[in-house]
């Protein structure tokens, strides 16, 4: 390095001047823009700063144009406020208290649209201050970590000074800059700034652990930043051809790459290549990044760009959120009137993601805040909040209590589609309100508490003798509408055999007593295939305790083109486990004397069976016995 800036002195020496011939340069009212987060130039800030020291009043009324601080933010001190006026696209930590207290500004927008700004001089840069790699043997520096809209604020400055360090990773793609193209050089090394993400808990794992249900191999990714994001990459570790389209690149996602997890192989756009935009790391991470063909940086309105997001087959865009309504609004810039963090590239994505072939939006909050004080699933979202993206930009929503589909999902199913993955303290609540705005039937029931816990330790695989994969599941409260179509899907022999009667109609009445369960004294378990984003029920299989004779009654249906198939045997086996498992001695059960296959399964069982003809219908007792196939 030194050999090399030894030789650019001679070849530039107007370029290595002193700091206080480089600093007077800057003018009062000047616009002055700093590259983005971890590519923040940390001396160069302490240098302007230690100049403005040195000599008062140089300038004034300067107005500073950032994405993301880290804490390198010294003009946001009072004392230079005659100096410095902040102006943030995005708010961090550093600057949430300054914007909220109206010392610094912040301006929202998307972030793919910033670099229109420069270009098109609604926002004019007089400086920039960047941070850049050292120069490779033609005079080309790399901005490293920060391409985002640093590419675009240098094209279209006033004055370019760049602190060249050599701890700055080359990184290929569009952020290159040519030393004749910066005004003023000040080398200095010192690392780059790390950005280390707080140990993951137990929450943001159950998160990242639904999501991942959602996530399949082949799929393009993108993931923001924090606790949840690194939980959910965690969580991926044994998926296949995963493709990265991303705003930001974090440890997680190198973390998969070395894993051999992401290959871009299978993307539609870039295939091959991890694309991102900026990124805030480890140390490590950046020694991955240097000089590694597999990764690009394009700039921002590349990147963010909805219309080049949506041409990733199977982009599957995974964003946090603050809170989200009833009806699936959601922010996740402000809370009420109180500004959090910003539109960012979030809306970007999830937009893209909507538009692409296969694409799906998912949207991961924790169920509470403050604490478990505060519903992060609200009736409606606080009056001032930001709306970020609107109701039908979402497919997903996960908490750790579980996954909810909105899209194409009317009001009142999204409604308990929310409710049934909110905090169980505050579902009852959530039940109230919903009635109360008429977002959900007035008669709606509801089992508080323990008893209407969703069980999520009884959903399983199984794979009948003909080879048919089925997921079985508990019911849940929003399953009504599922539900509704197996009913009618029944054939009236199947109806007569599962009901002892024609059935007219399934109504919400009737169907709330198949969905609104106290898991303490019944079980229903739904046999289902998933059809991409669509579950579709093919079976269903209950029973009802009997606590005095500690037995339960069973009851099971199979949807008539899914009859013969193995799964009534599988569900009735699962539930035969389950009885058990509970210490049950056996099953009872009406059934109708022509209903031979109900009577051969029984039969198949091996239970201990007693049985009463009475008026066209069998009443069986079936007593367990040990090692009932298998279990």
């Amino acid at each position: 390095m030194d050999n090399k800036l030894d030789e650019l002195k001679k070849k530039y020496p107007q370029k290595f001047a002193p700091e206080d011939r480089v600093f007077k340069h800057i003018r009062r009212g000047n616009k002055i823009f700093i590259s983005t987060g971890c590519g923040q130039p940390q001396y160069l800030i302490q240098a302007l700063i230690s100049y403005l020291e040195a000599h008062p009043g140089a300038f004034f009324d300067t107005e500073v144009f950032h994405v993301w601080g880290l804490g390198v933010e010294p003009y946001l001190d009072q004392k230079f406020s005659d100096y410095f006026r902040y102006n943030s696209f995005f708010i961090s930590d550093s600057t949430r208290e300054a914007v909220n207290q109206g010392l610094a500004d912040y301006t929202p927008i998307f972030l793919s649209q910033i670099p229109a700004l420069f270009h098109q001089k609604m926002v004019l840069i007089d400086v920039a201050l960047i941070q850049t790699a050292q120069p490779d043997e033609h005079g080309y520096m790399s901005l490293g970590v920060s391409v985002d809209i640093t590419q675009a604020a240098v094209e279209n400055a006033g004055l370019i000074i760049a602190q060249i360090n050599a701890n700055m990773p080359r990184v290929h793609g569009d952020g290159f800059i040519h030393i004749e193209n910066v005004d003023f050089i000040i080398p200095y090394d010192e690392p780059v700034l790390e950005y280390k993400v707080e140990v993951d808990d137990e929450i943001a794992q159950h998160i990242g652990k639904y999501v991942s249900r959602l996530v399949q191999d082949g799929d393009t990714i993108e993931v923001g930043y924090g606790s949840i994001p690194n939980a959910i990459l965690s969580n991926l570790v044994d998926k296949k051809y995963l493709g990265i389209h991303t705003e930001l690149l974090s440890d997680g996602i190198v973390d998969l790459m070395k894993k051999g997890v992401i290959d871009n192989t299978k993307k539609s756009l870039n295939r091959g290549r991890t694309v991102a935009t900026f990124c805030m790391g480890t140390q490590e991470t950046y020694e991955y990044l240097h000089d590694n063909p597999t990764i690009e940086f394009r700039t921002v309105d590349y990147t963010n760009n909805p219309l080049v997001i949506a041409r990733h087959d199977n982009m599957t865009a995974i964003n946090t959120a603050l809170q989200v309504d009833l009806t699936g609004q959601y922010s996740a810039e402000s809370v009420g009137e109180a500004f959090y963090s910003g539109i960012g590239g979030q809306a970007d994505f999830m937009r893209g993601a909507v538009l692409a072939r296969n694409g799906k939006t998912i949207l991961t909050l924790p169920s509470t805040a403050e604490n478990g004080r505060l519903s992060r699933i609200a009736p409606c979202l606080k009056e001032g909040t930001g709306v970020t993206l609107n109701r039908g930009d979402i497919h997903y929503v996960v908490t750790e209590y579980g996954i909810a589909y909105l899209h194409g999902k009317n009001v009142r199913e999204r409604a308990m589609e929310l409710i049934a993955i909110a905090h169980p303290k505050f579902r009852p609540w959530l039940i109230e309100e919903a009635k109360k705005r008429k977002l959900i039937y007035k008669d709606q029931a509801f089992i508080p508490g323990k008893k209407g816990e969703y069980p999520e330790d009884l959903e399983t695989y199984r794979t009948t003798k003909q080879g048919l994969e089925i997921f079985f599941r508990p019911v849940k409260i929003s399953d009504e509408s599922l539900l509704k179509d197996f009913f009618y899907s029944l054939s009236n022999e199947s109806l007569h055999c599962r009901f002892m009667a024609g059935l007219k109609g399934m109504p919400h009445k009737r169907l709330q007593k198949f969905v609104v369960i106290d898991y303490t004294r019944d079980i229903e378990i739904l046999a289902v295939i998933k059809n991409e984003e669509k579950e579709k029920v093919v079976g269903i299989g209950q029973y009802g305790i009997d606590p005095v004779a500690h037995t339960a009654d069973v009851a099971f249906a199979v949807r008539d083109n899914y009859q013969g198939k193995g799964i009534g045997a599988q569900l009735l086996i699962y539930l035969t486990y389950l009885a058990k498992k509970q210490g049950l001695l056996g099953f009872t059960a009406d059934v109708q004397a022509d209903n031979w296959r109900m009577l051969h399964l029984f039969g198949k069982m091996g239970f201990d069976i007693q049985q009463r003809l009475e008026a066209g219908t069998y009443e069986l007792k079936m007593l367990f016995k040990r090692d009932v196939n298998g279990y």
